[in-house]
C-alpha cells in the first residue's frame, strides 16, 4: 500500500525561497568546515584539491537532484525519486538510510558544537558524561524549538546562518589582508604529503562531510511553497555559495597557519582568529562555531522529524509518526530522533571528543551516500525511459556524480560503512511487516 502525498495535501507554514536556502546552507555549514582543518592539515595542498573535487562531484549532484525536484515535486526526495524509478521498497530503503542519517548527523553536530565550546572550557576537550550531556542537551533544547512550528525552526535558521557566514568571511578577509599586506612568506608545507591522486582521495573523503546537505530541501519539498521553483533554485544557490566560501575559507586555515598547529588545534577557525587578532577574537570565532554547528543541528532536526512522517503517511511505517501537534508538526517523529540521537551520543562517549566526531561523521556520510546513489541512477532511468530528456553533457555530469560518490563511499573505510549498512538492513523488517499488515487488511 502507498500513497501519493503531494504539497496541497500538507496545510500550515511553508518555506519560502530565503528560507529554504537558509535551510540548505545552513545545513550545509554545520561542523565540518570548522573542525575539518585539523584533519586536512597534514595533507598539504592535497586539501585544496580535495576540496575542488568535492565541490565539483557534489554540484554534479546538486545539478541532478534540481532536475529531479522540478520532475517531481513536493514529498520526500529521499523516498519519491526512488520510488518512482525502481518501486516503493527501494523508495523505503533509501528514506530509512537518509533518516538514519539525519538522526546520526543530529549526534555529530551536537559533539562539534561541545567540541567549539572546548576552546573556552578546556574541561570538556576530554569528552566524558559531561560533554556527553551537553550534546544531548543540545539535541532536545532543538527538537522541542521544532516542536513549536516549522516557522519557528526556519526562523532561527535564517539567524544562526547570518551568525555562521560572519565567521567564514571574516577567515576569508584576514587571509586577503594578510596576503595584501606581503610581510611574510606562506608556512612551509614540509612534513605535510605531496600532491598524488592518493592524498587528493583521502582529502575529499573528509571534504565531503561538510558539504552534506545540499538536499534539504528536496527532503523537505513537502513543507516548502511552490516546490517545483523553489526547490530547485534553493539547492543551487545553496550549493554554489557554500562551495565557494568552504574554498576560501577552510583554504585560508590550512594555508596560512603551521600544519603541525592546525593538525594539533581541537578547534582549527578560533586558532586561526586567535593566531592573527588575538585571544579575545578566539573566543568569539570559538562562539560563533559553536553557533555554527547547533544551527545546522537545528535544520537536521526538522528533516529528521519530516522523513517518517512522510514514510507514515505513504503506510510505510506505523500511523502514529505520521500524526501532527497543534503546530502542524510531526511530535512522534521528532521525539523518535532525539531519543536515538542521545543514545548514540551516550553509547560512544567514551572514545573522547575527536574521536567521537570523526566516527559519526564517517557514519553519517556513508548512509547519506546511498540518497545520492539511488538518486543519480533514478535520473539515469527516467532519461532511458523518455521520461524526461537530458542532454548527453547533463547525462556525462550525471556519471561523474555517480563515480565520485562511489569514490566517496569506499573512502569512509570499513567499521563506518558497516555501520551504516547495518542501521540501513534493520529497516527492512518494518518494511515487510508493514506490507504484511496491507495484505492482511486487505
Amino acid at each position: 500500500m502507498s500513497s501519493t502525498v503531494t504539497n496541497s495535501e500538507r496545510p500550515g507554514e511553508k518555506l519560502g525561497l530565503l528560507m529554504c536556502v537558509a535551510l540548505v546552507m545552513g545545513n550545509m555549514i554545520g561542523s565540518g568546515v570548522f573542525l575539518l582543518p585539523s584533519s586536512l592539515a597534514p595533507l598539504g595542498w592535497n586539501a585544496a584539491l580535495g576540496w575542488l573535487a568535492t565541490i565539483g562531484g557534489t554540484l554534479c549532484l546538486a545539478l541532478v537532484f534540481a532536475r529531479l525536484a522540478r520532475y517531481l515535486p513536493g514529498g520526500c526526495g529521499a523516498y519519491t525519486y526512488a520510488a518512482a524509478a525502481f518501486g516503493p521498497a527501494t523508495g523505503f530503503v533509501v528514506a530509512w538510510s537518509f533518516w538514519i542519517s539525519c538522526w546520526v548527523t543530529n549526534a555529530t553536530l551536537a559533539v562539534a558544537a561541545v567540541r567549539n565550546l572546548a576552546i573556552i572550557y578546556p574541561s570538556l576537550n576530554g569528552g566524558g558524561s559531561a560533554a556527553a550531556l551537553l550534546a544531548i542537551a543540545f539535541v532536545w533544547f532543538f527538537t522541542f524549538v521544532n516542536l513549536l512550528g516549522v516557522r519557528k525552526a526556519g526562523g532561527m535558521q535564517v539567524v544562526t546562518l547570518i551568525l555562521k557566514l560572519l565567521l567564514l568571511f571574516g577567515a576569508i578577509a584576514i587571509a586577503l589582508w594578510w596576503l595584501a599586506a606581503g610581510d611574510s612568506a606562506l608556512p612551509s608545507m614540509q612534513g605535510t604529503e605531496p600532491v598524488s591522486l592518493a592524498g587528493i582521495g583521502h582529502a575529499a573523503t573528509f571534504t565531503l562531510f561538510a558539504l552534506l546537505g545540499f538536499e534539504s530541501a528536496l527532503a523537505a519539498g513537502d513543507r516548502v511553497s511552490d516546490p517545483e521553483r523553489t526547490v530547485p533554485r534553493a539547492t543551487m544557490i545553496g550549493m554554489v555559495a557554500t562551495g565557494l566560501l568552504y574554498l576560501l575559507a577552510c583554504t585560508a586555515v590550512t594555508m596560512l597557519l603551521p600544519s603541525d598547529v592546525v593538525a594539533a588545534s581541537i578547534a582549527p577557525f578560533p586558532t586561526f582568529f586567535s593566531h592573527f587578532i588575538g585571544p579575545e577574537a578566539g573566543t568569539a570565532a570559538a562562539v560563533l562555531a559553536a553557533i555554527a554547528a547547533l544551527g545546522a543541528l537545528n535544520g537536521f532536526v526538522l528533516l529528521a522529524g519530516e522523513l517518517p512522517r512522510d514514510l507514515a503517511h505513504r503506510g510505510l511505517v506505523p500511523h502514529a509518526f505520521g500524526t501532527d501537534n497543534r503546530h502542524g508538526v510531526p511530535h512522534w517523529s521528532l521525539l523518535l530522533a532525539a531519543v536515538l540521537a542521545t543514545l548514540i551520543v551516550y553509547a560512544n562517549y567514551s572514545r573522547g571528543l575527536a574521536e567521537l566526531f570523526n566516527f559519526m561523521m564517517l557514519v553519517t556520510t556513508s548512509t547519506t551516500i546511498i540518497f545520492y546513489l539511488i538518486g543519480a541512477l533514478a535520473a539515469l532511468k527516467f532519461r532511458n525511459e523518455g521520461r524526461f530528456h537530458m542532454s548527453p553533457a547533463f547525462v556525462l555530469l550525471t556519471l561523474a556524480g555517480i563515480i565520485y560518490v562511489c569514490w566517496a563511499f569506499y573512502g569512509a573505510g570499513l567499521e563506518p560503512t558497516l555501520y551504516s549498512l547495518a542501521m540501513t538492513v534493520a529497516g527492512l523488517p518494518i518494511y515487510l511487516a508493514m506490507q504484511r499488515g496491507h495484505r492482511a487488511a486487505g
